[in-house]
């Protein structure tokens, strides 16, 4: 059919064998590299899809990336090693927003969330609470127990209003007929951790961003009990997931 199509012969015919002519020499040196491009991205998807290759790409907080990814991203890199790993940090507000625009397959984030909206797949893997730390010796406070009140009078160190924790903390405060007016707003726990080891102010970090057996902090007692927060893995409807986003969110 192909050598109807092109008007000449492109094979020598014999009862033995077949060879091409100076023609179907020609059009192999055309076709044979594409042929080869096809087979190259036939082979690509068959590793993405038994995890001997492909990509895997997450979207998390600084935060969580440290304190809770790391042993997962460890443990996946050496069980699949040819599987290429992208981690983009973002606040978990703008880590919603990369998962609807298809820059992940799937997003660790803290919950609640204002952004995560319309057919999302959520899966809660981990739960936590917030608490206040401060430097002993810097804020005289350790064993009494404080209101929400009363705290206000004390000089707080939060995460800026980008972030899920900001939202949450702000919300509190609102129930209870309180304005929370910050002293200073940061994008990193780890530095909110620091100024209050040196006695700067009152930090409000997740508990399991505290430093063990850390004499410069200890945990304010409040007499108002805050709610828990969790931590959710999610996925969109929209987005294909991989056999590598699969295994490493079930890893979760």
């Amino acid at each position: 059919m192909l050598e109807k199509k092109l008007d000449q012969p492109l094979f020598i015919r014999s009862t033995k064998k077949v060879q091409l002519t100076p023609e179907g020499e020609i059009l192999l040196k055309h076709v044979e590299p594409a042929m080869n491009l096809i087979r190259k991205g036939e082979a690509q998807l068959l590793e993405a899809h038994s995890l001997k290759g492909g990509q895997l790409r997450i979207g998390a907080s600084d935060t969580i990336c440290r304190y809770y990814l790391v042993p997962y991203l460890q443990r996946f890199h050496q069980e699949f090693p040819n599987v290429h790993i992208k981690v983009t940090n973002h606040t978990s507000i703008d880590c919603a927003r990369s998962l609807e625009s298809g820059e992940v397959d799937f997003i660790v984030v803290n919950f609640p969330n204002s952004a995560l909206t319309g057919d999302l797949n959520t899966r809660v893997i981990n739960e936590f609470h917030d608490v206040f730390v401060a430097n002993p010796e810097a804020f005289p406070l350790m064993g009494r127990r404080l209101t929400l009140a009363q705290l206000l009078k004390w000089p707080i160190m939060m995460l800026d209003r980008r972030s899920t924790t900001s939202e949450f903390l702000h919300h509190v405060f609102q129930q209870h007929q309180l304005d929370l007016a910050p002293e200073i707003e940061l994008s990193s726990n780890d530095l909110l951790i620091d100024l209050a080891r040196i006695g700067l102010g009152i930090a409000f970090v997740p508990d399991f961003c505290i430093p063990k057996d850390c004499p410069d902090l200890f945990i304010l007692e409040l007499e108002e009990r805050l709610p828990a927060r969790q931590m959710m893995v999610v996925s969109s409807d929209y987005t294909p997931i991989s056999q590598a986003a699969r295994h490493f969110m079930d890893m979760l």
